[in-house]
């Protein structure tokens, strides 16, 4: 199974990597908030074990922006906040188990299986593809297709697009696209989290130039914002 463990504790998240890897899981490790999103963002997981005091973003604030995009698969809180109040928020913002520091790591083992188990049994079923002409974005991995060809792109990029395929056909603003935006955190280069009119526009368009062999085309609708849609004459 594919855990990614998201803890800033350098040593414990070697010793948990450790003991997962050695019960037959495969680990993906990363140490703050932001490189946290961009990996939720783009790769699968069968389990994530998640710990709420990161750098970057907070466990929470990662946590709740997870959920909001409809994701099911299991988590796990890792962490030292031991206050019923904390144990109370990380479940209603969509934890599925809450474990406190310091913990014994065959416990975690076993809560691990529950949930694996559990989530094995039916419990999630596979989120639907999205498409619109040879476009398509695959609901199980987060990527985007031009046929069966990958379409690279980065994480703001991806968002972009993202949005308008799910509201193709209807104007999307700028302003819900910076608020989309917004709910994604980015690796260096991409700029901070405020994302203005200019930044947008430039969003638009490197995606409009790789979609360029497509049979699909990004509009933009004066004083209004930008419409996908089939290419004129497909």
């Amino acid at each position: 199974m594919r855990i990614l463990l998201i803890e800033d504790d350098r040593q414990i998240a070697s010793g948990v990597e450790a003991g997962l890897s050695r019960a037959g899981h495969q680990m993906r490790v990363v140490h703050d908030g932001v490189y946290a999103t961009e990996h939720l963002l783009r790769e699968q997981h069968d389990l994530v074990i998640l710990d709420l005091g990161l750098p970057g973003i907070d466990g929470m604030t990662l946590l709740a922006r997870y959920r909001a995009r409809n994701r099911t698969t299991p988590v796990i809180i890792l962490t030292a906040r031991d206050e019923l109040e904390d144990k109370l928020s990380g479940l209603n913002a969509g934890a599925d188990d809450y474990l406190i520091k310091p913990f014994a790591l065959p416990e975690l083992e076993a809560r691990v299986r529950v949930l694996l188990r559990r989530s094995q049994h039916g419990e999630a079923a596979p989120e639907r593809d999205v498409r619109l002409g040879r476009l398509r974005l695959s609901g199980n991995d987060r990527r985007m297709f031009i046929d069966a060809r990958p379409l690279e792109l980065s994480p703001r990029e991806f968002a972009v697009l993202e949005l308008l395929l799910q509201r193709q056909g209807r104007v999307v603003s700028k302003a819900q696209l910076q608020d989309h935006l917004a709910t994604f955190a980015h690796p260096a280069g991409e700029g901070g989290d405020t994302v203005g009119d200019t930044a947008i526009e430039v969003y638009v368009h490197r995606v409009r130039k790789k979609l360029e062999d497509s049979d699909v085309e990004i509009v933009t609708v004066r004083g209004f914002g930008y419409l996908l849609q089939i290419r004129a004459g497909q």
